[in-house]
């Protein structure tokens, strides 16, 4: 699949479940739908934490269209699935958001570390959620973002099991791939972090960790979900966990300013 034929089954109801996998080579992205009055905030709080909030794409505002990022993309039914929030809370989850599009909304589409999955891939690395048809574990961790205005939180992460030869050449892969979130935050230990039970994910599904494997962690595009719930903000819109918006970019490395390297 490109990724056009993946929002098309998306837009149609065909697709109701996590991207990861799908059209490999294109970039993904988290999304993140706000009012206008508080999108400066955010967008300050991104550039404070580029790891797990990498912008590659912001709509103007009121448009849910994004160009840049492919022609026909349509952020209010492009998505397999969306979480509704208000007053921080989780208030639905839904297959579009055409109903609830104001004019004062702006979109913002964050790189996905499903977009290095495919380069992880072609390296001889496997990836156990890809081979379960499964949506990758993810977990708020003790680690707090740089905080501004409104927004202020833990980062979450998304982890991946592999053998420690693996874990190595992964870091030396993804770290080239800035716009999906670069290299691992953590390696091993999640407790060091603040994870207590890695069989317990608080997003996605579990997976695994065998005796000869160790847990990479990756900084995740989630982690706004958990500042909204901080800021306890009156609306926002935002990706079901796993549910991304595949672009027409192709998956690109290389290093942008403002951003860091684990």
């Amino acid at each position: 699949m490109i990724g056009r034929q993946v929002r098309l089954a998306a837009r149609s109801g065909i697709l109701g479940g996590p991207t990861a996998g799908l059209a490999p080579g294109f970039a993904q992205g988290n999304l993140v739908i706000l009012p206008r009055d508080v999108a400066a905030d955010f967008e300050h709080f991104c550039r404070l934490n580029p790891k797990p909030c990498p912008v590659i794409g912001v709509t103007e505002t009121g448009v849910p269209h994004l160009p840049d990022l492919g022609e026909d993309i349509d952020i209010r039914t492009d998505l397999p699935r969306y979480r509704v929030w208000r007053d921080g809370e989780l208030a639905d989850e839904i297959s579009d958001v055409l109903h609830l599009w104001r004019d004062d909304l702006v979109g913002f589409v964050l790189g996905c570390s499903f977009t290095f999955e495919a380069a992880l891939v072609a390296a001889g690395i496997p990836l156990k959620h890809l081979t379960a048809r499964k949506s990758v574990a993810m977990y708020r961790t003790s680690l707090a973002c740089e905080a501004t205005g409104l927004f202020r939180g833990p980062l979450v992460v998304s982890m991946r099991p592999m053998s420690a030869a693996d874990a190595e050449r992964a870091v030396k892969i993804t770290r080239r791939y800035p716009d999906a979130h670069g290299a691992p935050v953590h390696i091993g230990d999640p407790a060091t972090i603040g994870i207590r039970d890695l069989s317990s994910p608080d997003y996605g599904d579990p997976m695994e960790v065998a005796p000869d494997e160790v847990p990479v962690f990756w900084a995740c595009g989630v982690t706004p979900q958990a500042a909204i719930v901080e800021a306890r903000l009156p609306f926002a819109i935002t990706h079901s966990p796993g549910c991304m918006l595949v672009t027409d970019r192709l998956a690109s490395v290389g290093r942008r300013i403002g951003h860091e390297e684990a």
